[in-house]
């Protein structure tokens, strides 16, 4: 009898409960919001972003090893351009696509839902889009034709893939848009902004810049736009290098600099300076060599470069420098010396942004100097040296700019990339071991490219087989639509 009194006074207290308050709240986790703010879904693409350009970890990115400025030491495969092993260019486009272009567009709608004043809501958006151009960037001179009209739909699995030439067409002109609707009196993000702090002029120098930057990655498949890209930029970009635009990390985890992540707190020893590289500043003198690079650990050794490719004792070879995997080390987007090359290049081109070339490649490879550390006395004197004069160094512009800019692109390692494939300097050969990754008939050569995701292969198969067929091959030797030389 107690037990059936029980049960009914449960039973009532539950029929009271309910009719007092709705318990379906209690399937509703706090943890998992049903909607995520327009702040939220920015910063952790930025986040996202900043990770995946500046990392040292061989599961994503391995661009400091295609460009030989650094080499592996035990395990080597990523040097020798085996990435299948890893499904490394699976994660690069899976954190283009799912982790940052996704949760921009979802920002932007969100915008619309939040009541923000109009600068506010508009600026927010013109970010996005600028940080999206910047991904799709990354994505077409990463692959070549990717999806992009059918993208980003999870109603649909198997996008068809577009060409990377109408893709880069499509950027300009949301690029051109972004710009255009920006408003510099108003704010934007506030403290969710970890890259210009709510500078929204910061944000429309990197819009500019990265107009400079698209606009000479086709300067040899397309002059015409390339030159009326950049004359439209070159008043507009970064001007010194106090306006550089970078990453802030803090010195404490999770929001350290990830290069400190996977050198340092990691404990490993995986990375050692290359030879090409190291031989090349010794050659010129450098002064940023020691903020390059760590002496070796062996006595006598001092300054020292392993042949890419070749097992390496770590400590009979020198490291990457504690400045650069320091846990504030930041990554940088776009820096004033980077801005300078490319107008030296583009007078050379004949574009119209003022100055003459030399003055431009002056000031670039000062710029780079000085935000290493160097003093102007460090650079007057580099620059005197008739291997780096612009009047008596090596080689036409190519060459001169190419070796310059691969030097003060050092730590960022797409950029790099990006830059000698497209002026082919200086010249890089093949790593050690390298042969056996190439098919049969496919003549080895320093890597231009990264093939298709292999569950692109799988999963998306028909567009997969297309896109191989349009681009050439599903190659690492396929030169991109942009790489004519």
């Amino acid at each position: 009898m107690k037990n059936i009194l029980y049960k009914l006074f449960l039973l009532g207290l539950l029929f009271t409960v309910s009719c007092k308050k709705n318990i379906t709240s209690l399937n509703v986790n706090p943890n998992r919001p049903l909607v995520v703010s327009s702040e939220s879904l920015f910063a952790n693409a930025t986040v996202n972003l900043s990770d995946l350009m500046a990392h040292t970890n061989v599961n994503y990115n391995n661009f400091r090893l295609f460009v030989q400025y650094w080499t592996e030491t035990i395990y080597r495969d990523e040097t020798r351009y085996n990435l299948n092993q890893r499904s490394i260019t699976d994660r690069w486009w899976a954190t283009l696509y799912r982790d940052i272009l996704r949760d921009l567009v979802e920002s932007s709608q969100q915008v619309d839902k939040e009541g923000l004043n109009a600068a506010e809501a508009k600026n927010r958006k013109a970010i996005n889009e600028l940080l999206k151009v910047y991904s799709y960037y990354v994505l077409i001179s990463s692959f070549g034709d990717v999806p992009y009209s059918e993208a980003l739909n999870i109603e649909n699995i198997q996008p068809k893939y577009d060409k990377a030439s109408d893709i880069f067409a499509a950027q300009v002109v949301n690029l051109n848009a972004a710009l255009a609707s920006f408003d510099v009196s108003g704010g934007a993000y506030g403290g969710a902004d970890f890259i210009l702090n709510d500078d929204v002029a910061g944000w429309v120098k990197f819009g500019n810049s990265l107009k400079m930057r698209m606009g000479m990655l086709i300067a040899d498949s397309d002059p015409a736009t390339a030159k009326t890209m950049v004359e439209q930029a070159a008043p507009n970009v970064i001007l010194d290098n106090t306006e550089n635009i970078q990453m802030h990390f803090l010195s404490a985890p999770p929001n350290t600099n990830p290069v400190w992540e996977d050198l340092i707190q990691s404990g490993r020893h995986d990375f050692v300076a290359a030879k090409p590289f190291v031989d090349s500043l010794k050659a010129k003198n450098d002064p940023r060599l020691a903020s390059f690079f760590d002496a070796a650990l062996t006595p006598g050794k001092g300054f020292v470069g392993q042949n890419p490719g070749s097992r390496a004792s770590f400590n009979d070879f020198s490291a990457p420098s504690s400045k650069v995997s320091d846990p504030t080390s930041p990554f940088f987007y776009f820096d004033f010396a980077e801005m300078e090359f490319y107008k030296a290049e583009a007078v050379e081109r004949g574009f119209s942004v003022g100055g003459t070339a030399q003055e431009h490649y002056n000031n670039a490879i000062t710029a780079s100097i000085e935000e290493w550390g160097g003093t102007p006395v460090e650079a007057a004197a580099y620059l005197a040296q008739p291997s780096v004069n612009y009047l008596t160094a090596a080689g036409d512009y190519k060459e001169k700019i190419g070796v310059q800019s691969w030097i003060a692109l050092y730590n960022r390692g797409y950029d790099a990339w990006t830059q000698w494939r497209r002026l082919d300097w200086p010249k890089l050969n093949l790593p050690t071991g390298a042969a056996p990754n190439f098919a049969d008939d496919e003549t080895p050569q320093v890597i231009v490219r990264l093939s298709y995701p292999v569950i692109e292969q799988n999963l998306n198969k028909v567009n997969y087989d297309a896109a191989s067929a349009a681009i050439g091959k599903d190659r690492k030797t396929q030169k991109l639509w942009f790489d004519k030389f």
